[in-house]
């Protein structure tokens, strides 16, 4: 068991740097499109946003792992799922905050998670237009990095009341969507501070310390990935709001260990 471990560890760290660097590539592709007065914007059926910078900077990531890893399964917010034989998947969304990026504000990032079996084990939130990122995996450890400087250790903050709280979430009419504007109430008047700081960046911030709790009613697979091995190695959870670390529940949060209790009671329903 301990050799199987430390294979594993291994090849975690060698995929943790292969991550990085694509996801710096990524980051410079997309840089070249931001704040461009020539960018188009299309609509997919959603009705949400995407551009020449969502799309190549996926196939660019597709690319490498395919270069890498070949034999990976991968799933992308642009071009979908594609079957692999390893094992492995990588989760990709190339820009998570494209609202943000076409109105030219710095708080989108680049997501790579990666899954084994059925696990999280791998997750970078990079964001090109700050210079910062935020990677872990599995035993490795959750880093923060900013620009050039080494990193630094990311941790949740200590926050154990709500009433002391900074409470983030992406969009307010989400939670009307599912019906839920209850629990968007309830976390406005409990916390202390209340922010649309929304999108991966809340996540993120709940990872570094510099929030305690982000909730995103509506949430795919490829928005959240990274962020189950990011909030567990630096002290917290990413969880939907069942209490369980499953991406696939369209919805989630991120929270510090001593608000996670008072946050799922607040999320789930009554019985």
């Amino acid at each position: 068991m301990a050799d199987r471990s430390s294979t594993l560890s291994a090849e975690l760290q060698s995929r943790l740097g292969f991550a990085l660097d694509a996801a710096a590539k990524a980051g410079e592709f997309i840089m070249s499109h931001y704040q461009s007065p020539d960018l188009a914007v299309d609509r997919k059926r959603d009705s949400s946003p995407v551009t020449i910078a969502d799309r190549g900077a996926e196939e660019l990531l597709r690319s490498l792992i395919d270069d890498q890893y070949g034999n990976d399964a991968v799933l992308g917010e642009e071009f979908g799922e594609s079957s692999g034989t390893s094992g492995w998947r990588w989760i990709l969304d190339p820009i998570d905050g494209t609202k943000s990026f076409i109105h030219g504000v710095p708080l989108f990032g680049t997501l790579i998670g990666l899954e084994h079996g059925d696990d999280q084990v791998l997750g970078i939130c990079a964001f090109p237009a700050l210079g910062e990122t935020i990677f872990a995996a599995t035993g490795l450890g959750a880093f923060w990095r900013i620009g050039s400087n080494e990193p630094r250790s990311a941790r949740v903050s200590s926050v154990s009341n709500l009433s002391e709280a900074t409470f983030c979430t992406t969009t307010i009419q989400g939670w009307d969507r599912i019906g839920r504007q209850d629990a968007f109430d309830r976390f406005c008047e409990e916390a202390a501070i209340c922010r649309g700081w929304g999108d991966c960046y809340g996540h993120a911030l709940v990872a570094t310390g510099r929030a305690d709790v982000m909730v995103d009613p509506l949430l795919n697979p490829w928005d959240c990935a990274p962020f189950v091995p990011i909030l567990r190695e630096a002290g917290g959870h990413f969880v939907a709001f069942n209490g369980e670390a499953d991406i696939h529940a369209g919805n989630g949060l991120s929270v510090n260990a001593g608000l996670l209790n008072s946050c799922l009671k607040i999320v789930q329903p009554k019985p």
